[in-house]
């Protein structure tokens, strides 16, 4: 549903809440005594507050009590409306004459597939309008004030009064691909906006498992188009590629670093691409950056299990049987035909712009940021940014102590997750402004005070590429292997 069809509801009444809340009450109250008396192992680096969130979290995500995908998928598409700090100027890009754009992505899709996957069937998405915010500080607002009954163009030229700087974040958010919305993710891209002075593009691409892979890939791809060379009527002017940011969380993580990958790709193959009637250029954007990164699509690293004390995600399942059998029947899963995973059919689990810890390279990458925390998503995240620096792309790699899955939106207030809001701002403006300022660099940061402490790349990840393949390939098959010892935190 787009943001012109659906009006904005509340984010959810207090009811509401104190009805989700009530059943975790007795946790709650377990949660709080151990955090008092100092015998939980988390109350070393976490105040009570963000303790308790992470907890309850958790337990609302336990898979016994699995709710059908269409109604958590609604309850993560609702609008609150826009108040505060922001502009937004809700746009959607144009559908070209060619069907040349989807072409090169399925030469990229072609060119990066694993043997075996030639005679696989893909699906054919069609091109059709990727609606997107345009997303940027409004510094005379205060945090009651609505948006002016004024149309989008003229919110877009408000907007760009206040952008001190060229960056442009083309921002993908997350969600495990068929969940969320750009509305969710306001508040997170308004701060980046306002820290690195530019303006934000955040994407309403296409979820699963109503439209699977390649969908988000071709409106990710798209949209950046739409960004470089503007349709007829686009209410923005062409942003230069050293202008453009790739950015994302989680999925939209994965799906920046597909995106990049795709680019590079269609590059390897020489192509240019038609687009309104014109022959374009296919050049890279000038960085790319991941907050949490889901690289790990089928879930096959040891962190899902080893970190289940310090994140909030539930344990692996997407790739499990009981995922078919426990989650209750709707309209939206299971598919028909059926598939392993809600994102991707099954022929296509293992391919390089899917499961990306398994391509073969990034050569020739922009600079990449990656911040992380002691998450279930750790093993991935720290092994992504060991094999683009292998692959001589230069990293700005930052791990904090303690933090969960995307910490940034789940724990705003911490100084850890103030911290990397402002870390990533800076990488967006300095990449755009003078990338020779990026230098790699890979540290921990320290709870609460923010230390930063150096890490030997040659350390950051335990794990060899034949290992990782080998994972991925025996969680696809369903054939258990001797894991790698790699320890779990303290």
């Amino acid at each position: 549903m787009s943001t012109t069809e659906k009006k904005a509801e509340p984010a959810g009444g207090q009811l509401e809440l104190l009805w989700a809340i009530l059943p975790h009450i007795p946790l709650i109250l377990k949660v709080v005594v151990l955090h008092a008396l100092r015998l939980s192992e988390s109350a070393k680096y976490l105040d009570m507050r963000s303790n308790l969130i992470i907890s309850v979290l958790r337990s609302m995500l336990d898979p016994r009590r699995p709710s059908s995908v269409s109604k958590v998928q609604a309850v993560t598409l609702r609008d609150p409306g826009v108040k505060g700090k922001l502009w937004v100027s809700t746009v959607a890009s144009k559908v070209p004459p060619e069907q040349n754009i989807r072409d090169a992505l399925f030469a990229a899709i072609d060119g990066l597939h694993n043997p075996g996957q030639e005679n696989a069937t893909l699906r054919v998405p069609d091109i059709v309008p990727v609606e997107a915010e345009w997303t940027g500080f409004r510094a005379a607002a205060t945090k009651e004030s609505t948006l002016p009954a004024i149309p989008e163009e003229e919110k877009y030229r408000e907007m760009m009064k206040e952008c001190t700087s060229p960056a442009t974040l083309l921002f993908l958010h997350g969600g495990a691909y068929y969940l969320c919305d750009p509305a969710m993710y306001r508040p997170l891209v308004n701060k980046l906006a306002q820290l690195s002075g530019g303006r934000v593009y955040s994407v309403r691409y296409r979820l699963a498992p109503q439209s699977p892979f390649p969908a988000a890939l071709l409106d990710a791809l798209v949209s950046y188009f739409t960004l470089l060379y503007p349709p007829p009527g686009s209410v923005h002017e062409a942003v230069a590629p050293e202008h453009i940011v790739f950015g994302g969380d989680s999925a939209g993580g994965n799906l920046a670093l597909a995106l990049l990958q795709t680019l590079l790709g269609i590059r390897r193959q020489n192509r240019k691409i038609t687009w309104f009637g014109e022959e374009r250029e296919v050049p890279l954007p000038a960085g790319v950056t991941c907050c949490s990164p889901w690289v790990d699509v089928v879930q096959s690293m040891t962190s899902y299990e080893k970190n289940q004390k310090w994140c909030y995600l539930p344990v692996p399942r997407l790739m499990d049987e009981d995922f078919q059998r426990t989650v209750p029947e709707d309209h939206l899963w299971p598919t028909k035909p059926p598939r392993k995973h809600i994102y991707v059919d099954d022929a296509y689990l293992l391919h390089h712009l899917v499961t990306l810890q398994i391509a073969n390279t990034w050569e020739g990458s922009p600079p990449v940021y990656i911040n992380c925390g002691w998450e279930s998503l750790e093993d991935e995240s720290k092994y992504m940014a060991s094999k683009l620096a292998r692959d001589g792309v230069t990293v700005v790699f930052e791990e904090y102590e303690a933090m969960p899955h995307v910490f940034v939106g789940i724990l705003p207030e911490r100084p850890e997750s103030k911290r990397a809001v402002s870390s990533w701002a800076n990488f967006i403006k300095e990449v755009c402004e003078d990338p020779k300022k990026i230098q790699p660099s890979y540290k921990t940061i320290k709870a609460k005070a923010t230390k930063e402490v150096d890490i030997d790349i040659d350390n950051l990840s335990s794990f060899t590429e034949e290992e990782v393949k080998r994972l991925a390939h025996e969680k696809v098959s369903g054939q258990k292997a001797p894991l790698p010892d790699v320890p779990a935190k303290l």
